[in-house]
């Protein structure tokens, strides 16, 4: 009877050594569901606004460094008019470039062509491209790029930036990616830090079953995002959802 009971207590723990998220993961592009509801944002007399950026903002598109109030991971943003068609975005923390993106909108006016370049705290920049399809009628007299939109593919993102690494135990979660960021973590429902994460955020861990982990990221202590991650096989499955926006994504990664 001890040796069966010796057994039995021993089973959780062998389960977790060798949990179904160990390993490197690469994220699916063409996986990815984005949600329905529309990012608006508005280039007119001069004038930048986001009314669905968090914070909300506002600032003049002359193309010089604008401070955001409430910006997380950037403090300042430069908004430049390119053409009549194209409008450039810039970045910066403490005076340096973290972010450059250009929006394009198609000549009937009915696709955003979106271009970035994000300078994580390490490695190679990441680039990438993504699309959007017009919601509603472009403003009149704003900028062609003006308008609500909803993203409806993300064409390509550098290799290196689609690769997360776990290590799961009984008691909780290593993560790591190329750019940078990672955290260690348990399964208590603490907040820990998330190390090389430029807005200062933190993560709390939940494990829902042997094969599914809830993520909770916050910054300044409020929820940003609750991500349920699900192994099956070689497929992990992530739902990431934005409480302050009620929004949901998901995607895949395949195991490497």
């Amino acid at each position: 009877m001890k040796k069966l009971l010796a057994l039995v207590l021993l089973l959780p723990a062998a389960a977790w050594a060798q949990s179904p998220f160990d390993g490197t993961w690469k994220v699916n592009l063409s996986s990815a569901q984005f949600s329905q509801k529309p990012d608006t944002f508005e280039l007119k007399n001069g004038q930048y606004t986001c009314s669905t950026c968090i914070p909300e903002i506002s600032v003049k598109a002359d193309g010089t460094d604008q401070k955001v109030p409430g910006a997380k991971g950037y403090d300042t943003l430069a908004v430049k008019q390119v053409d009549d068609r194209s409008i450039q975005y810039t970045r910066k923390l403490n005076g340096k470039i973290v972010s450059e993106s250009t929006d394009t909108v198609s000549a009937d006016g009915k696709t955003l062509d979106i271009k970035f370049r994000d300078y994580p705290p390490q490695g190679e920049p990441v680039t990438g491209s993504a699309t959007a399809s017009r919601v509603g009628t472009a403003p009149a007299g704003a900028h062609a790029a003006s308008g609500s939109w909803r993203t409806s593919k993300v064409e390509s993102v550098s290799e290196h930036a689609m690769l997360v690494t776990f290590k799961v135990t009984q008691d909780g979660v290593s993560m790591s990616n190329r750019t940078g960021e990672s955290y260690d973590a348990k399964f208590d429902g603490k907040d820990y830090p998330v190390k090389g994460d430029r807005a200062g955020g933190t993560v709390s861990l939940k494990r829902l079953g042997q094969n599914s982990i809830e993520e909770t990221y916050k910054q300044d202590g409020k929820p940003v995002a609750v991500n349920e991650l699900t192994v099956a096989g070689k497929i992990l499955k992530i739902v990431s959802k934005d409480p302050r926006r009620g929004t949901t994504v998901s995607y895949t990664a395949d195991k490497q």
